[in-house]
């Protein structure tokens, strides 16, 4: 994706209690500035804003996402990040629904349309639409730019996409499968491509991007042909939280047995499950590291079932592709958990990954992110770096560049 030089965005990521902000330039993916404000709307409302090295943190409480928003741009301009220099403000949207399938230029019709998929993602798109209001009001004069998380997956096939429901249910209440993660995906994939050397449109990978939302994807010729996550980001592998994959009576048969409303069993399998639900202590995978290495049963249990589940839905993609040129970790588990990885790809040994240690202690950072041997005629294996502020930076300044034109 070409770019011009000295293109500077403003990156503004709206999640349901949390906001997140990045300065960048579009050309070289260089921040100038970031800033994060956690637990929007409780209390001990938190800011972090970094800008050439320097970060500040306090408390500021009372803030919405407007207020927050607010906030971290006055960080901005105190730091000196000067606004003149800002050609476009890339908004992350996580649900687009089945209308948007590309980026766009936010208006009138598109502000509706995002606040009709909100039953969709409850608690994001709300979010959303308040952050671009105030991000209005703050830049009235330069174009924004909405990403969705959802767009890139709209190239997945009628068979990949429906679910095996009434078939109403997808004309009345579109009940399918959309996918998230969309532009980590697509910029891994295309990442991918050049390593291997291999052009975007004859290159098929698998992508994994592990967090504490987890999620992998076939990439096919550079589009996303199957995604695990589904209707909501529920869907799929096992996560932080989230449960992922279940036999879809067990919150009925949970409810009939615990007392607890169906609507307090999901609520747990979302906030309740994953990784901290199985090990009883953390969701975060070095916690869980630390805990199974010291022994404690339940830590490796959940690190066992998270990996073997993933290895199931790597296999699972690979019915989408005709071959597979990698597989790709990314995301903050993707990318720095070694045992991770390690336990993945001894679970893939029917796709032949012939790991090298060493390269997969140092997280692939020496060898070009590769963490196979060189000399292996089996599944190559990839740990790439996301970076979707600069994804929906590209996409903001192109989209600009061809309105202009």
């Amino acid at each position: 994706m070409k770019v011009d030089r000295g293109h500077e965005v403003l990156i503004i990521n709206c999640g349901s209690s949390s906001l997140k902000l990045a300065w960048l330039d579009a050309a070289t993916g260089v921040l100038r500035a970031k800033g994060l404000v956690e637990r929007i709307g409780e209390i001990g409302t938190k800011v972090r804003f970094t800008l050439q090295d320097v970060t500040i943190e306090k408390e500021v409480p009372g803030l919405d996402h407007g207020a927050a928003l607010r906030e971290l741009v006055g960080l901005c301009w105190t730091g000196g990040v000067h606004p003149s220099s800002v050609v476009a403000i890339g908004h992350r949207i996580v649900h687009g629904g089945e209308f948007f399938s590309h980026p766009c230029l936010i208006d009138d019709e598109v502000i509706a349309r995002i606040r009709a998929c909100a039953e969709l993602a409850p608690l994001h798109n709300p979010a959303h639409l308040e952050g671009i209001k105030t991000a209005r009001d703050l830049f009235p004069d330069l174009p924004h730019v909405a990403v969705f998380d959802t767009a890139f997956h709209q190239t997945m096939p009628a068979k990949a996409f429906h679910y095996a429901i009434p078939y109403q249910w997808y004309e009345e209440f579109k009940a399918r499968k959309y996918g998230f993660h969309g532009t980590s995906h697509q910029f891994v994939s295309r990442e991918a491509a050049v390593r291997l050397g291999r052009p975007a449109n004859d290159c098929q990978v698998v992508t994994a991007h592990l967090g504490n939302g987890c999620s992998v994807c076939a990439v096919k010729n550079g589009k996303s042909v199957d995604t695990s996550m589904g209707l909501t980001p529920s869907e799929g592998l096992v996560m932080g939280t989230r449960s992922g994959d279940i036999d879809p009576n067990l919150t009925e048969y949970i409810s009939g047995k615990s007392g607890l409303s169906i609507r307090e069993v999901n609520d747990m399998i979302n906030r309740k499950s994953g990784l901290l639900g199985i090990s009883g202590l953390s969701n975060d995978m070095r916690t869980l590291t630390d805990a199974a290495i010291a022994g404690q049963p339940r830590a490796a249990l959940a690190i066992e079932v998270f990996c073997y589940r993933l290895a199931r839905q790597v296999l699972a993609m690979c019915a989408a592709l005709t071959r597979i040129d990698a597989l790709v970790f990314t995301g903050g588990i993707g990318e720095h958990s070694s045992v991770v990885r390690e336990k993945t790809l001894s679970a893939l040994t029917i796709l032949g990954p012939e790991l090298d240690p060493e390269r997969n202690l140092a997280n692939g950072i020496q060898s070009q992110g590769r963490i196979t041997r060189d000399d292996s005629n089996g599944l190559v294996a990839l740990v790439i770096p996301t970076n979707e502020e600069w994804m929906i930076g590209q996409f903001a300044v192109e989209l600009c560049q061809k309105h202009d034109q």
